[in-house]
């Protein structure tokens, strides 16, 4: 076995994530490059690599997606390997595609694999084909109202529309009975055609009392496969993920079992390969678990499953891209404790949950036994608001799932983020509700219990810094990526040039 995976590899994201993949990177022995956005050249990323590329303007497009300048950056510093976080290019097969044509290796499921899984009516089809139960509905795109009222006719309401392409809950409805699926066909097919290039929807069946379960596996190129058991993702706000623990406390040690080996099965039908997520939704009333969708790629809430497995997920990643065989084997995984993770976003939770960009005037985040940060700010950087406003993830592990919420809420009262706003105040909310607390909470579980409506009465006080006297000489740092790479380093930047930052330490070299 080789003594790193590769020499070197290009982080292609920004963020927390890229910090993450960063950081496992320098573990295995790698040499980092990343990419940066004009908006980005002081971002947290950006000083923790060996080299950093401007790529284009601030907006993704011009930067984090353009896929041709990316790979020519990759080919020009001499990455063996590209990482692409989550999020931007990380399940665009095309991206993929350039990667490997250019003999470079892609960390993550090659270019068939991710037209199989991106393709979700295909998926699909293909999946209850080899025996995996999926949600009823349809197996064909439905591409006019007609077609989507005559669908749900056979399905039954609720029902649920969803984009053929695409995720994050965009272009998603939900749909009560056959007036309201009419008033949503069009606003769905328009929003789908904008956000991923194709207008077509197709119609499930809608639990109202569901829950996500979802099961992290890891596949190499040899035709091994494992799971790392699964993650309860309930926690949602129009969609979108808030929380995330693992392993679920809502499912028996037989559901568990059941749902694992279907996770695996999936992997196998489609000929998975590196990490990834298979997605289900289980409804409890039934027991019954049904497949939604495998997300190929890393996932934001990868961390709980590290946490209660002691798998380095991201680690493995570069391994697999490698070429190297799986280096746990089902039987070495073990479930140990729980863990939960909880995503800080820069958003006003007392204004509709408004982006909320800006400079970063305090930054203490917490610490202490079990409690682990996944942060892409610092104090004094600015938060940009060109991206997705996800800034810290705060995960916190327990022997038992009640001291884990306990050492998670502590923790949030110790976090202190100033000069911008966050949502440390909902999830405070949330960790202290019964439901929650009873684990009996469902997908619904922000409606059902008027969280954003109670939230304009709940009281957080998180731990609070005393301030300079008025009067009194007050030292403010001067935030540059000097100081920045030094404090955390203690390394210099040497030169600048061509685009390029690389950095080096003023240490004797002997």
């Amino acid at each position: 076995m080789r003594d790193r995976p590769f020499s070197k590899v290009l982080v292609a994201n920004r963020g927390e994530i890229a910090v993450r993949v960063i950081r496992a990177a320098k573990e295995l022995g790698m040499r980092v490059a990343t990419i940066y956005s004009s908006a980005d050249s002081k971002s947290l990323h950006v000083l923790m690599a060996d080299e950093a590329y401007v790529v284009g303007g601030p907006e993704p497009r011009d930067s984090y997606l353009n896929m041709e300048r990316i790979v020519s950056i990759a080919k020009k510093c001499g990455a063996e390997a590209v990482h692409p976080g989550y999020g931007f290019l990380s399940q665009v097969p095309e991206f993929a595609k350039m990667v490997s044509e250019e003999g470079i290796e892609f960390v993550g499921p090659p270019e068939p694999v991710q037209r199989v899984t991106g393709d979700k009516l295909g998926a699909k089809r293909l999946l209850s084909s080899a025996g995996v139960p999926v949600i009823p509905g349809t197996l064909d795109p439905v591409s006019s109202v007609d077609e989507a009222v005559e669908a749900a006719d056979k399905v039954g309401y609720p029902v649920m529309l969803k984009p053929v392409l695409g995720g994050g809950g965009i272009g998603m409805r939900i749909c009560w009975s056959e007036e309201e699926l009419v008033e949503a066909v069009e606003s769905a097919m328009s929003l789908a055609s904008s956000a991923f290039g194709r207008a077509e929807l197709y119609v499930e069946r809608y639990f109202p009392k569901a829950k996500h379960i979802e099961v992290q596996i890891l596949a190499d190129k040899h035709g091994n496969v494992v799971h790392l058991f699964e993650r309860e993702c309930s926690i949602q706000r129009r969609f979108q993920k808030l929380l995330e623990e693992a392993p679920s406390p809502s499912i028996s040690e037989e559901e568990r079992e059941r749902v694992t080996e279907l996770a695996i099965k999936v992997a196998r039908a489609v000929k998975y390969v590196n990490a990834g997520t298979v997605e289900f939704l289980y409804v409890p009333d039934t027991g019954d678990f049904y497949f939604l969708e495998v997300n190929s790629r890393i996932q934001v809430e990868h961390p709980v499953t590290e946490m209660v497995t002691g798998v380095d997920i991201v680690e493995e990643q570069f391994w697999i891209a490698a070429g190297e065989e799986l280096r746990v084997s089902q039987g070495e995984v073990e479930l140990r404790g729980h863990s939960i993770e909880v995503r800080i976003n820069a958003e006003d939770p007392y204004n509709n949950f408004s982006p909320s960009p800006g400079l970063v005037t305090r930054y203490l985040p917490p610490g202490g036994f079990g409690v682990r940060v996944e942060s892409g700010i610092y104090e004094g950087c600015e938060v940009p608001p060109y991206y997705d406003p996800l800034i810290v993830k705060l995960i916190a592990w327990g022997e038992s799932r009640e001291r884990a919420i306990a050492r998670l809420s502590r923790a949030l009262d110790e976090f202190v983020i100033e000069g911008i706003r966050t949502n440390i105040p909902l999830h405070k909310l949330i960790l202290s509700d019964e439901r929650f607390l009873d684990a009996t909470y469902t997908t619904k579980f922000i409606e059902e219990r008027r969280v954003v409506e109670r939230l304009a009465q709940f009281s957080h006080e998180p731990l609070r810094l005393p301030r300079a006297e008025a009067g009194a000489v007050t030292y403010v740092p001067q935030v540059s990526a000097w100081k920045v790479s030094g404090r955390l380093y203690g390394e210099t930047p040497i030169f600048r040039a061509g685009g390029v930052r690389r950095w080096g330490s003023l240490r004797s070299r002997g």
